[in-house]
C-alpha cells in the first residue's frame, strides 16, 4: 500500500502532526473560543486587537527590531564569510568553530554576559570613559535588544552566505578586471549579485527567528520597547488571556507569510536577473 519512502516518511511526519501541528491548532482555536471581559465571542479578540493602538505600535516596533537585526548580521557576516573563502583551511576551521561555538554555549549566560557588558558602569561604558565620552543608558534600550540577538543569530546568516560564496568562480572577477572593468566594479556587478541567494536566505532565517525572540528583549530591553512575544507571554501567562494571545501568535505568523511572500517574489526576480535567466 505505502512505498519504502513514504513509510520512512511516516513517523517523521506523524511526530510533526502530534507535537507540533495539534497544540498549534489548539492554542489558535483560543482565539474564537477564549475571551476577556468585554470581548464575548466571534471576532472579537481580533476587534481588540486591531482597534489598539498600543498592540499595532508593539507589532510594527517587533518586525522593525527583526529588519534591524538582520541588517547588522547581513553588514557584519558578509566580510567575515568572504574572508572564509580566501583563508587557507586551517583558518578555516579556527573561523567555522567561532561560528558555531555560540551553540555551544547556554543562552542564559550569553545574555547576562551582555548585561555585564553594557550596564551602567560595564565594560562598554568604561571603555567609552577612556575616550571621553558617555556614560550611555544602554540596557532597556531597543539598540541593546539589537546587539543580543544579533550575536545570537549570526551564524544563520554566515553559514548560508559562506556555503553560496564559496562557490563562486573567483576566475570571473578575474576575467572582468582583464577586461577593463575595476575591482569595486567586478565585485558590485558580477561577486555581488551572485551571492544575493545567500543573502537572501540568511536574511530571511534572521528576520524570521527574530520575530519571535522573547528572553533576549526581556533582558536587555524594558516594558517601553517590548516586542510582540513578550505581549503573547504576558496575555497567556500573566492574564490567563489565551484568547488574546493566541490572536497575537496568529497575526505575527499571518504578516509573516505575507511580507515573506512579497520578499520571495521580488527576490525570485533579482536571483534571475543575476543569473541571467529569463
Amino acid at each position: 500500500m505505502f512505498s519504502p519512502t513514504t513509510l520512512l516518511i511516516l513517523p517523521a511526519l506523524a511526530i510533526m502532526l502530534i507535537f507540533f501541528v495539534v497544540p498549534a491548532i489548539t492554542i489558535l482555536s483560543r482565539a474564537w473560543t477564549d475571551y476577556q471581559a468585554p470581548q464575548v465571542g466571534g471576532w472579537d479578540n481580533f476587534t481588540w486587537f486591531f482597534t489598539n493602538t498600543v498592540n499595532i505600535r508593539i507589532l510594527v516596533r517587533t518586525f522593525a527590531v527583526s529588519l534591524l537585526v538582520t541588517a547588522i548580521c547581513l553588514i557584519m557576516a558578509f566580510p567575515f564569510a568572504y574572508l572564509m573563502t580566501l583563508v587557507s583551511r586551517r583558518w578555516l576551521v579556527v573561523m567555522m568553530t567561532a561560528v558555531l561555538l555560540p551553540f555551544f554555549t547556554n543562552y542564559l549566560v550569553r545574555i547576562f554576559a551582555w548585561v555585564v557588558l553594557l550596564q551602567d558602569n560595564g565594560l562598554v561604558n568604561k571603555l567609552a570613559g577612556v575616550f571621553g565620552i558617555g556614560p550611555f543608558e544602554i540596557i532597556g534600550s531597543t539598540f541593546a535588544v539589537a546587539i543580543g540577538m544579533a550575536q545570537t543569530l549570526l551564524p544563520l546568516m554566515i553559514l548560508p552566505l559562506y556555503s553560496v560564496l564559496q562557490g563562486i568562480d573567483r576566475n570571473l572577477l578575474r576575467a572582468s578586471e582583464s577586461l577593463g572593468a575595476s575591482p569595486l566594479k567586478s565585485f558590485t556587478r558580477i561577486y555581488l549579485p551572485l551571492a544575493l541567494p545567500g543573502m537572501l536566505a540568511g536574511s530571511v532565517l534572521v528576520f524570521v527567528f527574530g520575530l519571535g525572540f522573547y528572553l533576549t528583549p526581556a533582558v536587555l530591553g524594558s516594558p517601553q520597547n517590548s516586542m510582540l512575544a513578550q505581549q503573547v507571554v504576558t496575555q497567556v501567562q500573566d492574564l490567563l488571556a489565551w484568547g488574546r494571545g493566541a490572536v497575537m501568535g496568529m497575526v505575527l505568523v499571518v504578516v509573516t507569510l505575507l511580507l515573506l511572500a512579497v520578499a520571495m517574489r521580488f527576490a525570485r526576480g533579482a536571483v534571475s536577473a543575476a543569473y541571467g535567466i529569463r
